[in-house]
């Protein structure tokens, strides 16, 4: 076991590998009444195509099998894994993402009773060809409310414009369509590639015994041997968009639109990639912040309202940024973005709002330092990437003017850029 104490973050982290290749992380929170703990996974909605590590073969399976998966190991033998959670006062639950599986549970009570129902029902799948055939009618029932639901419609609208090849463009429960291909067997398939302890992790963030947390997961893992790592298969993107603009009609009373920008920067190392993350965000704040000239204006004007707001997602594959909201005008909107980013290219950044914007983006990482579950969940994200998450809240304080102002000119490029819409329905 490895004790990391960070000076400036004043943060107590726990470490300790397995010979399976499974690591598990224990962020001491002295004093805290909650805790938290999740099992996850390197598995996503865009992993449906890879080389199988034991056969070295090609294997594709249907779109959406990673969430399936996601919903099918919550179903035991003898019932359902949420009525254990119940019995020891535990709130448990699951997320499937792009890139990863998180199972995880909060608890106030009962930690280690809990841990271990997590530890178990993650390691004993139930697959049988009776319950994945009542899965897929539940997973197309969520398909479908999903595809009426104005925000989830407008987000992988926009990623269906700004990406051409890329799965990432897909549902992440798959189509109506793909998940009607799934079978216990490729549900198997999926589960013992990419469910191997190499390719997990487990992050427990509370007041909690370290020693006991990684005595319970020595016990209670199954798979002892370790396995190469799994080459996830891509198509090749390319670097321009795939349509400008997309359009959409539900019943809504004000139109909501994303406006994206294609970042074809990736494939960076570790470090670089946390920094261009750092100068995205430092500089998504110069331009849109809330406190800003431009974001009043637009607000005055009644262009946009309190919904506005940014997002950037970076992988080592894809990233893209991402701003919208709600406005009756989204195409005038998307207009004055741009002219907006032209002229503070032209004019340059100004280094007082370079340095008001480091500071608000640190504090918005430091908060969640005091949030058990986005701290988590944080931290894995930035794992399966390669980052470390206190090592990038540090590095925002070396972030330079000078490599933010070279970001505005790679990042923001009318020609990759296009827009999603969803219009009411008149």
């Amino acid at each position: 076991m490895e004790r990391i104490y960070d000076d400036v973050l004043h943060e107590e982290i726990y470490i300790n590998s397995y010979p399976n290749g499974l690591r598990a992380f224990v962020i001491k929170k002295k004093n805290f009444s909650k805790a938290f703990a999740g099992y996850a996974t390197k598995y996503g909605s865009v992993d449906s195509k890879f080389i199988h590590p034991r056969t070295n073969e090609v294997v594709e399976v249907p779109e959406g099998i990673a969430h399936f998966l996601e919903h099918k190991l919550f179903e035991e033998r003898e019932g359902n894994v949420f009525d254990r959670f119940a019995k020891f006062g535990a709130m448990a639950n699951a997320f499937t993402s792009f890139k990863e599986t998180v199972y995880y549970f909060i608890s106030t009570q009962n930690f280690y009773e809990n841990f271990e129902i997590l530890l178990d029902f993650v390691q004993n799948p139930y697959f049988t060809d009776q319950n994945v055939e009542k899965e897929k009618g539940i997973i197309a029932q969520e398909i479908r409310m999903y595809q009426d639901n104005p925000n989830w419609k407008v987000y992988f609208n926009l990623l269906n414009a700004l990406y051409v090849e890329h799965p990432v463009k897909i549902d992440i429960a798959g189509t109506l369509e793909s998940i009607q291909k799934i079978t216990k067997d490729d549900l198997y398939l999926c589960y013992n590639t990419f469910y191997h302890p190499s390719n997990m992790i487990v992050v427990v963030c509370g007041d909690v015994d370290p020693q006991k947390v990684f005595d319970m997961i020595e016990k209670m893992t199954k798979t002892k041997e370790y396995q190469k790592l799994i080459e996830r298969i891509y198509p090749e993107e390319p670097d321009r968009i795939n349509q400008k603009r997309i359009e959409e009609k539900l019943a809504i009373s004000t139109p909501i639109f994303y406006i994206g920008f294609k970042d074809v920067i990736n494939d960076l190392p570790p470090y670089e990639m946390i920094m261009k993350d750092i100068h995205t965000q430092i500089l998504a704040e110069i331009l849109f912040g809330k406190s800003t000239d431009f974001y009043e204006q637009l607000y005055k004007e009644g262009l946009i309202n309190q919904s506005f707001g940014f997002e950037y997602n970076c992988e080592p594959e894809y990233s893209f940024f991402m701003i919208g909201g709600e406005s009756k005008e989204p195409d005038r909107v998307y207009e004055r973005i741009l002219e907006h980013i032209e002229d503070v290219k032209k004019r340059g950044i100004d280094k007082e709002e370079f340095e008001r914007a480091k500071k608000v983006v640190l504090g918005s990482q430091l908060r969640k330092f005091d949030n058990l579950e986005k701290l988590s969940v944080e931290f894995i994200y930035s794992y399966f990437k390669g980052v470390n998450i206190f090592e990038y809240v540090k590095e925002i304080s070396s972030a330079s003017f000078e490599d933010c102002q070279n970001r505005l000119k790679s990042l923001f490029d009318e020609d990759k850029s296009c827009i999603s819409i969803v219009l009411p329905v008149q």
